[in-house]
């Protein structure tokens, strides 16, 4: 007969076992499980401080956008100048919860009290380069934290009345049949009609051809058309916020390129050339040449009437000193009235000649006079630049070839007599033209955004 041998306690010991694997393996269980948490509330402040830095660096953007300082500024005063246009704009709007210190420093602005999320920054000059602007944004989120470096480049300010072909604070009038061009692309003949003081902002007598699009500041203005309109944009109103400002050029300092002949009521005005000349204030030129050259700048003193009768070759800039808030009866006429006498106007760069060195650097602009009315009475055949004046009349027919603005800061209108054929030819336009660099800003450079930690 078999005998069964009992073990007793092996279910136990068994039991006890497998309790302790099991235990074993919730305790790893929940140290995996706590370990992932903890990476995941880690991983989650540390997405919060990169939040947090990136909230902070778009804040400091904003304010940075809106700063602009005089282009005389010294380069060692770039930083201590837009630090202070930046402490005044906030004041200016009210803001207190973001502050920028005398030393560049941004203290602490909370964002979140509950995920206890803010940002810190800090302003200053690149030590290779006082036109660089470093900028860094230190964001956290409880224990953690992000710090993101960008550039921003100081750089000449592009005002944007020269995305325009032409730009007029009066109306634009045009008379008979007169067609506007665009060499490349439409946006080359776009015009801009600021029309403040007339519900009419463009009077067109009979027919008109205009390649670009049409810009109205004066929301109830209209465009009067006497016959039709070939218009190859589109007319678009613009708020008073978007209106684009009409930048008066510093004339002044085209006076020390000026070294020729200072020409008075006693001077000879019959001379076929002048180079580098002066009129002196009160003068009143009559230019009877038949063939008038001029070469480098022509500056003009107020007050002053000034006529060219007759055919007359531009190699360079005429700049007239006058007030634009107080024209008074200043006048630049090119072309005389008398139908018996040909006339022609043409313009282009600055001659080869090292007298002329120090100007060639200054491109872009034609004809520079604010406070004088510019008459083109005749034929003219080439504007090679910006030319702004306080009054602007086109008296003729003519072909021509325009490279720059034409602005008029003027109330009364701008206008175009007869029929002018001209063909707006911007593609190798200046971005800053000659007179125009007024002012400095800040640039965004996105190559420079770098993660610091």
């Amino acid at each position: 007969m078999a005998r069964h041998i009992v073990r007793s306690g092996s279910a136990l010991v068994t039991c006890t076992i497998v309790l302790v694997i099991v235990s074993v393996m919730a305790v790893a269980l929940a140290a995996v499980a706590g370990a992932n948490l903890e990476l995941a509330v880690t991983q989650k402040e540390s997405n919060q401080a990169f939040a947090s830095a990136e909230s902070g660096l778009e804040v400091m953007r904003y304010w940075l956008s809106r700063a602009s300082m005089p282009s005389t500024t010294p380069p060692s005063e770039y930083v201590s100048t837009i630090i202070a246009r930046v402490q005044d704009d906030l004041a200016a709007h009210g803001i207190s919860n973001f502050q920028v210190n005398d030393d560049g420093s941004i203290p602490q602005v909370p964002l979140s009290i509950v995920t206890r999320q803010d940002f810190r920054g800090q302003w200053s000059a690149d030590p290779g380069d006082p036109a660089i602007l470093r900028v860094t944004a230190n964001g956290t989120s409880g224990p953690a934290a992000r710090t993101i470096m960008v550039q921003f480049h100081v750089v000449p300010y592009h005002f944007p009345i020269f995305n325009y072909g032409i730009a007029t604070k009066g109306p634009l009038v045009l008379k008979y049949n007169p067609k506007i061009f665009a060499a490349n692309a439409g946006w080359e003949a776009d015009i801009y009609v600021e029309s403040a003081d007339s519900l009419v902002a463009v009077d067109i007598g009979k027919n008109a051809t205009l390649a670009g699009g049409l810009d109205i500041g004066n929301r109830d203005a209209t465009v009067s058309c006497g016959g039709s309109l070939n218009l190859g944009g589109t007319v678009s109103y613009i708020a008073e916020e978007d209106r684009p400002v009409f930048p008066v050029p510093d004339v002044q300092r085209f006076r020390k390129y000026a070294t020729g002949p200072v020409l008075r009521k006693t001077s000879d005005f019959s001379k076929p050339s002048y180079t580098n000349a002066v009129i002196a204030a009160g003068t009143d030129p009559n230019f009877t040449a038949p063939n008038v050259s001029i070469q480098g700048i022509f500056y003009i003193e107020a007050p002053n009437k000034v006529t060219f009768g007759k055919i007359t070759s531009l190699e360079g800039m005429i700049v007239a000193a006058g007030d634009v808030n107080n024209p008074g009866d200043n006048q630049i006429n090119i072309g005389s009235t008398d139908p018996k006498v040909p006339a022609n106007f043409t313009s282009g760069p600055v001659p080869a000649g090292t007298q002329f060195d120090a100007l060639r650097q200054e491109e872009g602009s034609c004809i520079l006079a604010p406070g004088f009315k510019v008459s083109f009475l005749k034929n003219f055949g080439s504007l090679n630049g910006v030319i702004a004046a306080s009054g602007l009349y086109f008296a003729n027919n003519a072909n021509a070839k325009i490279q720059g603005t034409l602005i008029n800061y003027s109330d009364q209108p701008l206008v175009i007599e007869r029929n002018l054929n001209a063909t707006f030819d911007r593609s190798a336009q200046v971005k800053i033209p000659a007179g125009f660099d007024l002012y400095r800003v800040l640039e965004y450079d996105p190559a420079s955004y770098a993660m610091v930690h």
